[in-house]
């Protein structure tokens, strides 16, 4: 991607409500065609961040251009050039497919004699068409999110903002709703959006980690897991987690213990040392090693390194 233009510059941005920080001086830049994912817990900031960047909110310090545009200079100039997709299931229940359409080919002042066309390709794009005339209320969440995300593209915005767009779906819909945005990308599309999957950080070409209204971590995916090689992940089921979780904790080599899945993650410092410091603590406490492997490292393990290192440094 290198060569692209920045389509959205965001530097030392922050926003305060009363003596609260909610986004804590953070930079980044995103390049045009590119999934930019921002992950993080609930309460990190990217929602905030996101209003911000769409016009809704006024920054309390920093700088955010979008689109070649200063963003608290002229938000309506910015909400012409992007799609926002909120959190929140925006269209309306008691109208149809085709009237939602409709309604917001007009609330985006799409051309006349482009909206039938536009209704057409969105139709289809979200695989509604024989859903067309159904009530908008009765659809299953996946559905609901496809038509929300084809009527913040009527206008054909060169910029989207999804915020955590797949939250309250489930796993088919959310990677079948992915399957859109690598469309939308791959037709030139930029992609802004939201998660606090850990999964769905993996399909983003670039991601900003967050917490606690700081950017802990930006990179690719792959560069943010190679960040990690300096320790080993181990995946340990055993007979009692929670009893090996407490045993491992703050044993020589052993720099971390996390929950996943059924099992437990194990950052070590060294492979065969941790190995066999594993199966002799284990031992003593006769809890029994199902199984014991090293890994690649998740993004959730990479996620969960950085917030307790910014624990640790009270950053």
């Amino acid at each position: 991607m290198a060569g692209r233009e920045f389509v959205v510059e965001v530097e030392n941005l922050v926003k305060r409500f009363g003596g609260f920080i909610a986004v804590d001086r953070i930079s980044f830049s995103v390049q045009a065609g590119t999934i930019f994912g921002f992950l993080g817990p609930n309460g990190a900031g990217k929602s905030t961040t996101i209003r911000i960047l769409c016009g809704l909110l006024a920054p309390s310090g920093g700088r955010a251009c979008v689109g070649g545009i200063e963003v608290a200079a002229a938000p309506e100039e910015v909400r012409k050039q992007i799609g926002y997709m909120s959190q929140k299931f925006s269209l309306y229940d008691d109208l149809t497919v085709e009237e939602n359409i409709d309604f917001f080919s007009g609330i985006y002042r799409v051309p006349r004699k482009k909206r039938e066309e536009r209704k057409e390709f969105v139709l289809g794009m979200a695989g509604l068409a024989e859903r067309r005339n159904s009530m908008t209320g009765i659809l299953a969440g996946g559905w609901k999110q496809r038509l929300a995300l084809g009527c913040a593209i009527l206008h054909e915005p060169p910029i989207l903002f999804l915020d955590e767009p797949t939250s309250g779906v489930d796993p088919i819909a959310r990677r079948s709703f992915w399957s859109l945005i690598y469309q939308l990308s791959a037709a030139g599309h930029t992609v802004f959006v939201s998660t606090h999957y850990m999964d769905e950080a993996e399909y983003c070409h670039r991601l900003a980690l967050m917490n606690r209204g700081k950017i802990i971590a930006l990179g690719a995916p792959a560069e943010l897991k190679q960040e990690m090689q300096s320790h080993c992940i181990l995946s340990l089921e055993s007979s009692d987690p929670l009893e090996s979780m407490k045993a491992l904790e703050g044993e020589p080599g052993i720099a971390d213990v996390a929950v996943f899945g059924a099992g437990l993650h194990v950052k070590a410092v060294e492979e065969a040392d941790a190995m066999a410091r594993i199966r002799q603590v284990l031992a003593q406490r006769q809890i029994r090693i199902d199984h014991l492997e090293v890994i690649p490292p998740s993004m959730e393990d990479v996620f969960v390194s950085l917030i307790e290192e910014q624990e640790r440094s009270g950053s």
